[in-house]
């Protein structure tokens, strides 16, 4: 983590160096841009402080906000201000033989870019996302589940950011879809069952004809998790834990199976593992795996599942940096893939980390897959 604290406090200074220091602005607003961005890059830092998490900003939420804001204003001014100095000073090198400075209004016209692109991600990532409507053909399905209802949710991230209205607002317009399954495919929390015990308790309003099934993500694993496990059968929620059901309609199976988070290793818990999970699940019974992180695919396909469910990624947050999101998660970011026999859907999130509340061109989802026969 300190590895983390780092590389942001060296972005701040490097925008502060190259941008902040340039600009056309009085020499207070300057100082004020520059200690307001300071502050704001810190803030993973003020929470592993005051309250011993980097991944829990228990601040009051219109704090949680503007650091956020201060954040993603960051975030975009280092891509700017990198585009400029890699590419706007190169060109211009090359062609003129000698440095150009850019006019000093382009300075002004990024900084308010950055903020409003900031201001936009922070608003889009607190909505309550839109439904998404998808069919996902299945090989073998049986007929009794052509036409099955799955709703998927996935990084709740229940915050201060995140609290009981905006949850509520998702249980309600979960229901109104009607599913014959609601899977919630990890990161439910951030915090410990005493903080979110008000936030999470609207969940058990959620209703399906087979039921809600969870499984852990990594968040779960920062924050008492045998604690949360508990709290979620409470919740009306069955946890699969490197286990599965099976699904029977008129002697037609289906096997819903799911995993823990790779997580799970630094904590002495047990590890993923899909094998475990499918032992004695009917052969001919098609397979979906619910897991958090979609980096392991490619190890569950061989094993005959033919759908997988995860989210962890975000769909990478913004245009642009799921390229570098796709990296850190074997290949996989946003949508559907081919994987041998096997389709991997990776969710967007229905919400995002308080930590980095940013949504722009990678809108959240409120997931509805209905399964049809191949």
């Amino acid at each position: 983590m300190l590895f983390f604290h780092i590389n942001v406090a060296l972005a701040c200074l490097y925008v502060l160096v190259r941008h902040v220091r340039y600009l056309a602005w009085p020499r207070w607003a300057k100082i004020t841009f520059g200690v307001l961005l300071l502050i704001g890059s810190q803030h993973h830092l003020y929470s592993r402080i005051a309250f011993g998490s980097m991944f829990l900003p228990e601040f009051p939420q219109p704090i949680v906000v503007a650091i956020n804001v201060a954040f993603g204003v960051i975030f975009f001014l280092v891509w700017f201000q990198l585009a400029y100095d890699l590419i706007g000073l190169l060109l211009r090198w090359l062609i003129l033989r000698r440095k150009q400075h850019p006019p000093k209004i382009l300075r002004t016209v990024m900084s308010f870019a950055a903020i409003a692109l900031a201001c936009f991600g922070v608003a889009e990532g607190m909505r309550v996302p839109d439904v998404k409507e998808m069919d996902v053909t299945i090989r073998d399905l049986p007929d009794a589940f052509d036409g099955y209802r799955i709703v998927q949710l996935t990084d709740l991230h229940i915050s201060k950011l995140y609290e009981r209205p905006w949850v509520a607002e998702v249980v309600e317009k979960t229901n109104a879809l009607e599913p014959d399954l609601i899977v919630i495919t990890g990161d439910l929390i951030d915090g410990e069952l005493p903080l979110r015990y008000d936030d999470v308790q609207p969940l058990v309003d959620l209703s399906a004809r087979d039921g809600i099934i969870t499984i852990p993500g990594n968040h779960e694993y920062y924050f008492g998790y045998e604690n949360w496990m508990r709290h979620y059968g409470g919740l009306n929620m069955l946890t699969l834990e490197n286990d599965h059901i099976v699904l029977d309609r008129d002697g037609d199976q289906l096997t819903i199976a799911g995993v823990t988070d790779l997580r799970a290793g630094n904590t002495d818990r047990p590890e993923p593992d899909v094998a475990k999970a499918l032992e004695g699940s009917p052969e001919n019974a098609p397979v979906i795996l619910l897991d958090h992180q979609p980096k392991m695919a490619r190890d569950a396909a061989p094993l005959g599942v033919d759908l997988q469910l995860s989210g962890h990624t975000h769909g990478g947050m913004v245009w642009g940096f799921d390229n570098i999101v796709a990296m850190l998660n074997g290949g996989f970011v946003s949508g559907m893939y081919d994987i041998e026999d096997m389709q991997l859907y990776v969710n967007n999130g229905t919400a995002q980390w308080p930590g980095f509340a940013i949504r722009v061109g990678v809108p959240g989802e409120l997931t509805v897959i209905t399964l049809r026969k191949g």
